[in-house]
């Protein structure tokens, strides 16, 4: 697994890449490609979320939990899929929000977030990689604790960024998160199972966010993926 981290981010991170857990993960990966497991995303996809979205860059933060795990899907951006890929169904339903929450925006052929991570949305999945067809394969392996170290740079060494929770396992991590600077948006799930019983409809993330940027001077986010 090589580091290839984008400079900003190295500066403020690149001590954990020396830590044991890290040195253990490389370890795990390495292990996983010898025995001929597939892993998405591809390796250079791996930091893609980084490499969009410079550290000075970021405003907002979207935290998924894992990659996809089916073919041409995962590409280093949460909820994102590559371009030519459905759309898949948790990411219809954040369509579908944006639809009643931002006057004028249609709902994209594409489910590409590539455009979003370019204006300072850091699409921060907790896992960073995954086996084909296996859920949760790559979990408790050590990338959790890089990615929660991610968070708590974002909070420590920057103010004003928003922070969009969505589901329990996203919102486990608001502790690592100083919320009197910083702005912490929750709500359920966007997966279809969540959205029936959760309040993710009508929640209004996107409107939220780019009041909150406004108000403290940094230009809104263009939620409309072209």
């Amino acid at each position: 697994m090589a580091i290839e981290l984008e400079a900003s981010w190295l500066e403020v991170l690149g001590d954990e890449f020396e830590k044991d857990y890290m040195l253990k993960l490389r370890q795990f990966l390495k292990e996983e490609k010898q025995a001929g497991k597939i892993i998405y995303p591809k390796g250079g996809d791996i930091f893609n979320a980084f490499a969009k979205t410079p550290f000075d860059e970021v405003k907002v933060v979207i935290l998924g939990q894992d990659p996809y795990h089916g073919p041409n899907q995962a590409h280093g951006l949460s909820f994102s899929v590559q371009r030519g890929i459905a759309t898949p169904p948790s990411l219809q339903n954040i369509y579908k929000e944006l639809a009643t929450d931002i006057p004028g925006f249609t709902i994209p052929k594409t489910g590409d977030l590539t455009e979003w991570a370019e204006q300072g949305v850091l699409l921060l999945n907790a896992t960073l990689t995954v086996q084909a067809a296996m859920a949760g394969s790559h979990q408790k392996k050590g990338w959790e604790q890089f990615t929660d170290a991610v968070i708590k740079t974002i909070s420590d060494k920057k103010e004003g960024v928003v922070f969009i929770l969505w589901g329990a396992y996203a919102q486990s991590k608001s502790v690592l998160i100083d919320d009197t600077k910083h702005l912490v948006i929750k709500s359920s799930h966007p997966s279809p199972m969540a959205v029936i019983k959760g309040n993710f409809f009508g929640s209004k993330p996107f409107s939220k966010t780019n009041a909150y940027l406004q108000q403290h001077g940094e230009k809104p986010i263009d939620w409309q993926i072209h």
